[in-house]
């Protein structure tokens, strides 16, 4: 299999970690490509017209975008392990990603509003708006907190990429101070050896 890959984007990270941990990452062969809000990638756009990192390249030669959809194929490919099958279990999972994929999509609306606009075209309620988001949905982890203990699954990997990439981004954001419960949690979870490995680069 084929993955396209950047180092910098959280999603591609969340498909590696889930990949380390379901014995799968020496299947990837891991293709750079140039993660950009309007400049799409030729060689990803070839494979799917979203053009978005990541996508994957099956075996077969069909692609599956969205990190939610690769991290699914990939679980199904090792036996199920990181999505629960059925019940309140499963249901959590996905809300934790959802909301995890959440703050991502948030931080990376603020980011390219700084990055990809002049600053005479950017909205300072536009970046408060998004910022709510991503301090609302902490606020919702905190209180979940007590019950995420050691369950390591699609909502906590989710959850784990979406605390490093405001660690490496967004350093002004002070999310420990309000989530301590959480932030112990992470603490943990980021001396697992999937997330050790997949470490993004600072800068």
């Amino acid at each position: 299999m084929k993955l396209f890959h950047s180092h910098s984007s959280p999603f591609v990270r969340k498909v590696m970690v889930a990949a380390q941990e379901l014995g799968l990452a020496e299947r990837l062969e891991l293709l750079p490509s140039a993660v950009h809000p309007v400049k799409r990638d030729r060689s990803v756009l070839a494979q799917h017209p979203l053009a978005q990192v990541p996508t994957l390249i099956l075996d077969t030669g069909e692609s599956l975008a969205d990190s939610r959809v690769i991290c699914e194929y990939l679980d199904a490919e090792a036996g199920g392990r990181l999505f629960p099958a059925q019940g309140p279990a499963r249901w959590r999972a996905l809300n934790e990603q959802s909301t995890a994929d959440g703050v991502l999509d948030a931080a990376l609306l603020i980011r390219y509003e700084l990055t990809a606009r002049p600053e005479s075209e950017r909205s300072a309620a536009w970046i408060e708006g998004q910022t709510a988001k991503i301090e609302s949905a902490l606020a919702w982890f905190e209180e979940g907190s007590d019950e995420r203990a050691d369950r390591v699954d699609i909502g906590t990997i989710a959850l784990a990429c979406a605390l490093g990439y405001l660690d490496l981004r967004f350093s002004d954001i002070a999310w420990r101070d309000d989530a301590p419960d959480l932030a112990a949690w992470f603490a943990r979870f980021e001396e697992r050896p999937s997330m050790v490995a997949t470490r993004p680069p600072a800068g």
